[in-house]
Parts: structure tokens; C-alpha cells; sequence
């Protein structure tokens, strides 16, 4: 198993991977968007590759906006977290976590955030796992406006 940075070579396969953890997403605009995190010095992903075949990615930004917690900027925020149904539980998060804080710490940040659905109760297990400390849980609203 090997942590890689993104790269030209592998941004198609993280395309695809975002595509299996968002799946109301279209391959073709995760692929665009992939593209464009090569090219942003403020965000950066890592892929998992086993035998060839990648199967995890952490996604990473800096963030200098408000972000619940925080209590120093640039904080880094970890955007998602995947691994393959099948190689869960075999501590591929935890070593892709282990990336993100030296990356972090790389960029000038002392915290990792990250924030996940208010029912997706094994993303807020493993969260509390990995070290996270909960910092608030909300329901957010919109209403559409009629225009006249």
C-alpha cells in the first residue's frame, strides 16, 4: 500500500473515487473539478494505491473563512474521506488521516476541521475516533423567494 500526492497521472482515478463517495455527482464534473485541485495551492488530495489499483483518498484545503472551532488561521479542512467498502476497517483512514495532519502542519496550520450530515452516524464515529472533538451540530434552511 502507498499514500500519493495527486498528480496529472492520477486525478482521473480520484475523479472516480469521488464519484463512489458522491454518487449524485456525474463522473464528467468530478473529473473537471479534480483537475482543478492540481492547480490551487490552497487545496491537495492523496490517494491510497494497492496493487495497483487505487482504493482511498483524503481531500484537503486551507480555509482563512470562519470555520467552527478554529481558533487560528489558515486551518486546514479535511473536505472528504473515502476508502473502498472492502478495504475498510483495516486502518487505510486512520494512516490518510496521519497524512492530512503532516500536511497541515506543512502549511502553516495547528488544527484540522471537517464536518459531515447530521445522520451519517459512521462518519461521526470515526471522526471521534480519529481525535476529532464535536464543536456543534446544526440544521440549515432555505426558503426560494417568488419573484414579482
Amino acid at each position: 500500500m502507498q499514500i500519493v500526492k495527486l498528480s496529472e497521472q492520477n486525478v482521473e482515478a480520484l475523479a472516480h473515487l469521488f464519484v463512489e463517495l458522491w454518487p449524485e455527482c456525474t463522473f464528467e464534473t468530478e473529473y473537471e473539478y479534480c483537475k482543478q485541485i492540481l492547480e490551487k495551492e490552497n487545496q491537495t488530495a492523496f490517494l491510497v494505491n494497492k496493487k495497483s489499483e487505487y482504493i482511498a483518498f483524503v481531500y484537503l484545503s486551507l480555509r482563512n473563512d470562519f470555520v467552527e472551532g478554529a481558533t487560528s488561521y489558515p486551518i486546514a479542512y479535511l473536505e472528504g474521506i473515502y476508502v473502498k467498502e472492502s478495504y475498510r476497517k483495516t486502518g487505510i483512514a486512520s494512516k490518510l488521516i496521519q497524512q492530512a495532519e503532516q500536511w497541515a502542519k506543512e502549511n502553516g496550520s495547528s488544527q484540522l476541521a471537517s464536518d459531515v450530515e447530521i445522520d451519517n452516524e459512521q462518519s461521526i464515529r470515526f471522526h471521534n475516533k480519529s481525535g476529532f472533538q464535536e464543536e456543534n451540530r446544526i440544521v440549515c434552511f432555505i426558503k426560494d423567494l417568488k419573484s414579482h
